[in-house]
């Protein structure tokens, strides 16, 4: 018998130790190292008759090297697209994580029952008649989609050399086991065996894999740290169960940008595609109400209208509360200061809440002026014309701060039907013959003075 080798593993972080110890010297957390077998037999070889090998690669000189644009595979979901930058790029290896039950099987699934190349989606978690009642709600009819319910390596790339897939779904990458590793799924030794002969079988055969992760309670991906160094992409799909909309943005991306951004609706049906993502961050309403304020924000390259709400009202218990969802509390203080000193508003006394609608988080300081405007609004107990948009970051002194690429969210506000965007007279615009008005301000009091 092979002699059995034992070693040590974070379970935190992935650190490993040649013997048991309380704290972890990487993450420093205790009782988070755990014994683990690793016994390595020889590896039969997993490649099918029709796997092409990669060659061998050769030293080139760096002005000889192709710099053509690399192709890719349309998945058919042009959310999914804009956040992979254009396509799944042949041999890569994308990990999808998130929160449970939010949706990313449906995700993958959906866009499997889309694409017209032959696609396997592995589940280790669900059984095919459960998968089947599911794509005949999202979309019954489609031809090439296989499933496969197995857990062990070996068995897949056995039907991965039989049927010869164009691409490979993994649901998910801590239910797999390897023959090659002799401790359980899921643990952080299983884990980097089975993701490293995924990403062996997806470069040596061009062959895009895609990978659903579990998240911990913390929301990082469970497993080893290593994990989201060796895959080329990983994507989070965010969302609160209290809301229908997902958001589905790039953490790592060796292949685009990772400022994309992409907006789903949960339906009984499935995920649909939000194309416009104003429709929903901005509410629908008749009357106007005081402490609301539109912002034109931006998020990768795609221009947003989000809406910005604020309650101020006299502190009951003495000390103020100030509470922020979906904006950093500590701007929130830093704009109220700003309030107080520069414009004279006396808001120590006061509690200030603030929402920015349809549960997203922004963090471009562009909405400064929305998030002050809202503040005034409540404040003075006076609504803001439904029409009017904000787009400029205030500074400690109280003035308006230029932002980039304005004219962009200038030309969203004027599609949309906005009347008047309050911009910094310090950008530099170039725009001609605009419906809408753009309102330029220096300071904080210019704000003031037009508002209210």
């Amino acid at each position: 018998m092979a002699k059995v080798k034992t070693t040590f593993f974070c379970q935190n972080c992935g650190t490993q130790y040649a013997k048991w110890q309380g704290q972890c010297n990487a993450c420093k957390e205790w009782n988070t190292i755990v014994e683990e077998v690793i016994q390595k037999p020889e590896k039969s070889d997993w490649k099918s008759p029709t796997a092409t090998v990669k060659k061998a690669s050769v030293p080139l000189r760096i002005k000889d090297i192709d710099v053509s644009k690399e192709p890719r595979l349309n998945t058919f979901d042009g959310e999914f697209n804009r956040v992979l930058g254009g396509g799944m790029v042949p041999g890569s290896l994308t990990l999808l994580g998130g929160e449970p039950g939010i949706g990313k099987s449906t995700l993958l699934l959906q866009i499997s029952l889309k694409l017209p190349y032959k696609t396997l989606y592995v589940s280790g978690e669900e059984s095919q008649k459960q998968i089947k009642m599911r794509a005949e709600r999202i979309n019954p009819n489609n031809n090439n989609c296989y499933i496969l319910t197995e857990t062990k390596t070996q068995n897949i790339f056995k039907q991965i050399g039989a049927l010869d897939p164009d691409i490979v779904i993994i649901d998910s990458i801590q239910t797999l086991h390897s023959d090659y590793i002799e401790s359980s799924s899921g643990s952080i030794s299983q884990i980097k065996e089975c993701t490293t002969e995924l990403i062996k079988f997806a470069k040596e055969t061009a062959t895009p894999v895609l990978l659903i992760g579990h998240i911990t309670k913390d929301g990082n991906i469970a497993g080893p740290k290593i994990l989201e160094h060796m895959v080329d992409t990983v994507l989070q799909f965010e969302g609160d169960r209290n809301h229908v909309f997902r958001i589905l943005r790039a953490h790592k991306n060796r292949f685009g940008s990772t400022n994309e951004l992409g907006i789903y609706e949960m339906q009984g049906s499935g995920l649909r595609e939000v194309t416009n993502p104003s429709e929903i961050l901005i509410s629908e309403k008749d009357d106007e109400l005081s402490g609301n304020a539109i912002a034109a924000t931006l998020e990768g390259m795609r221009p947003l209208m989000i809406e910005i709400q604020a309650l101020v009202s006299t502190a009951v218990y003495g000390t103020p509360q100030r509470s922020a969802t979906g904006f950093n509390a500590k701007r929130l203080n830093m704009l109220l200061a700003v309030l107080e000193k520069r414009a004279g508003f006396r808001l120590g006394a006061k509690d200030v809440f603030l929402n920015i609608t349809g549960g997203i988080t922004v963090d471009d300081p562009a909405i400064d002026l929305a998030v002050v405007a809202a503040i005034l609004s409540s404040n003075e107990d006076v609504a803001l014309q439904k029409d009017f948009c904000f787009a400029a970051e205030v500074g400690l002194s109280g003035e308006i701060r230029p932002v980039q690429r304005v004219e962009q969210r200038i030309l969203e506000a004027e599609k949309l039907g906005f009347s008047t965007i309050f911009v910094s007279k310090y950008n530099k615009i170039s725009l001609k013959n605009t419906v809408i008005k753009i309102q330029l301000i220096s300071k904080i009091e210019d704000l003031v003075e037009i508002l209210i």
